[in-house]
């Protein structure tokens, strides 16, 4: 009995694929990374039934998100401003509590004013150095790499000359979860 190789899957566009990888556009790769940690926070956003908001001009802020719950004590709606930040100088799942990450002096002296009206979390996402290692797809799942991880930096200190180191918790992975326990401390008064 003979068995027959199996054809290659058609593709969307009806042509089978080859082995070898696919042509990505010449868009440069840090604003490849800007767009996948857009995607990041769409899909937590969407997850933990937020809504987004772009500023124009964005002034160093580069997301609202606003969350409405019926436990919120200070309005039906709270709101955080958003700073993505992404990097593939960091290791997927840094060891220890924290990871080094610098910013410059004007982006951290905005993220650390205190007190605000409206509070402020810097999202560091880390990424692979390479574009095909980015997101997996299956018919039960899309998996963006690596993650993100959130911090308030309200009062942290400028330290350095026109840079500033400041540490990230590996502890606080920015998830759904993660949102909404944020936006609950926001509703009921306090900081994220």
């Amino acid at each position: 009995m003979t068995l027959a190789a199996p054809e290659p899957a058609p593709t969307a566009s009806g042509l089978a694929l080859s082995g070898s990888p696919p042509v990505r556009g010449q868009i440069a790769t840090t604003a490849c990374m800007e767009t996948l940690q857009v995607g990041y926070l769409h899909a937590v956003a969407a997850a933990a039934g937020c809504s987004l908001a772009q500023p124009f001009p964005d002034h160093g802020i580069d997301w609202h998100v606003s969350h409405s719950a019926p436990g919120h004590a200070v309005d039906d709606e709270v709101t955080i401003k958003v700073q993505l930040k992404a990097t593939y100088q960091i290791a997927p799942d840094p060891p220890g509590p924290t990871f080094a990450f610098t910013l410059d002096n004007d982006h951290l002296v905005k993220l650390a004013r205190s007190p605000v009206s409206v509070h402020k979390i810097l999202v560091v996402m880390i990424v692979p150095r390479g574009q095909e290692d980015w997101l997996r797809a299956g018919h039960d799942r899309l998996s963006l790499r690596h993650c993100c991880y959130w911090i308030n930096l309200a009062g942290h200190a400028v330290t350095g000359r026109r840079r500033t180191t400041v540490r990230i918790p590996t502890s606080r992975i920015f998830d759904d979860r993660a949102l909404c326990e944020i936006m609950t401390r926001v509703g009921a008064g306090g900081r994220p």
